[in-house]
């Protein structure tokens, strides 16, 4: 018997009914060792850490997105989701230059918003001087958030511009939004044949995506509207014949959270957290493919109530090898020649993950790598929730590019309260870590 311990990472729409297929190699044992020595790179910063309770606001550090200042890259930015904290906002030396708190959602006794996860949109058409944007799931509403991103205003970048009827995404009414079935995982990408802006947002405990355009409204606000739902499975049938579904919550499914889309290719890679990496269309249309399995795939569980822990059985041997439940923090490494990786946070054991970024459908495994402490003050990350990676030159403190990665357990910790926040990481390392 094992335990597994919960993670606590944790207009018309027209609905996709899909065929999903399963596109996972065999690993062979000598690959499955090497894992026990991945490389390991560290940070050159972290932010000041995060706390989630009452005295600290309930912040807590999840998913980071990197601006590039494009007239001064020195001056580049970090925006992170911060949860109950709202967003915050770093520069390269990872010190906050500002602090945007989640506004109270709209009807629920002024309960406050849960900022989840970030992404940018670039030269939009939402202002004058095409400005990029900042766009935020809100659990707490499940509503989008959206802001500007000003990089003259070096004290307060970022400008709440969402119109205020901006709807529900998944929710029907304001007792659905306090069940907390709201906007969870997100990414974004523009079609580059229409310059239509997008943003691909999950719903939290179940399988549901939803694409939706974002929108330009009265007095320059931004809002947006639903295209169309997918739903990955929730089950799934092994190679022996039987039946699996990944142990959760009564009632909860295995949710989505990390995903990213690949601009150039158009195609949207998801992270169903006890299940594996999915990847498909950024429309949502045509058959999404199993692209890696997490090693829990397929392991018999039942969850008990009184510990709120699963009690998992022996293992068949249908899951991958590479990544450790939940697969979270999925962000690419687009270089200029065209090659790159797609990285995912293996959350099971503190690693990540690189698979090779080509044109082809194979998105070969490439190796992986570890974020350890530099030093005692400069810790790693464990229990990585989101990540994001930018192969650009910021400045003379990242010539190389920057990934960003969040710490689920920042040290020193502070009594019993929880500390979370952010490392910045060399990009120029990580890229010589996976190449030798």
């Amino acid at each position: 018997m094992h335990v597994f311990t919960r993670h606590c990472s944790r207009v018309v729409a027209v609905a996709a009914t899909l065929v999903f297929t399963t596109a996972v190699a065999h690993v062979p044992s000598t690959e499955a060792s090497a894992l026990a020595a991945l490389p390991e790179v560290v940070p050159r910063a972290e932010t000041a850490p995060l706390f989630d309770d009452d005295e600290g606001g309930n912040a807590n550090a999840d998913d980071p997105a990197i601006w590039r200042n494009p007239a001064d890259p020195d001056a580049s930015l970090v925006i992170a989701t911060a949860k109950e904290g709202g967003l915050r906002v770093y520069d390269l030396d990872a010190r906050q230059v500002q602090s945007v708190p989640a506004p109270a959602a709209p009807g629920a006794d002024d309960a406050p918003g849960r900022f989840n996860n970030v992404d940018l949109v670039h030269r939009t058409s939402f202002g004058p001087g095409r400005p990029d944007l900042a766009v935020v799931s809100d659990r707490g509403s499940d509503r989008l958030r959206i802001y500007r991103v000003d990089g003259d205003r070096p004290d307060a970048p970022l400008t709440d511009v969402t119109d205020p009827s901006a709807p529900w995404i998944f929710s029907g009414s304001q007792e659905e939004v306090n069940d907390e079935r709201t906007a969870y995982g997100l990414a974004t990408y523009t079609d580059s044949s229409t310059g239509r802006a997008y943003a691909l947002v999950s719903q939290n405990a179940t399988t549901r995506i939803a694409l939706l355009e974002l929108t330009a409204s009265r007095g320059g606000t931004v809002s947006y509207r639903k295209v169309r739902t997918l739903d990955l499975p929730a089950a799934f049938t092994m190679p022996d014949g039987t039946k699996w579904s990944p142990c959760g919550d009564p009632g909860e499914g295995p949710q989505v959270e990390g995903m990213v889309v690949d601009p150039e290719t158009g195609t949207l890679f998801a992270g169903q957290e006890d299940v594996g990496i999915w990847r498909l269309r950024a429309d949502l249309k045509g058959t999404p493919v199993l692209q890696d399995k997490v090693r829990e795939y397929g392991v018999p569980a039942t969850y008990d109530q009184a510990s709120d822990e699963c009690v998992a059985g022996d293992d068949p041997g249908f899951g991958g090898v590479r990544v450790s439940a939940d697969v979270e923090g999925l962000t690419l490494v687009r270089q200029d020649d065209g090659d790159g990786y797609l990285l995912a946070s293996s959350q099971g054991d503190d690693t990540f993950v690189a698979y090779d970024r080509e044109r082809s459908d194979d998105y070969e495994y490439e190796g992986g790598f570890r974020v350890g402490a530099a030093s005692e003050s400069l810790d790693g990350s464990e229990e990585c929730d989101g990540a994001d990676a930018l192969a650009e030159p910021l400045g003379s403190r990242y010539p190389n590019g920057l990934l960003v990665v969040q710490d689920g357990h920042m040290a020193p910790e502070d009594g019993d309260r929880e500390a979370t926040g952010f490392k910045f990481v060399d990009l120029g390392d990580v890229l010589e870590a996976l190449d030798d």
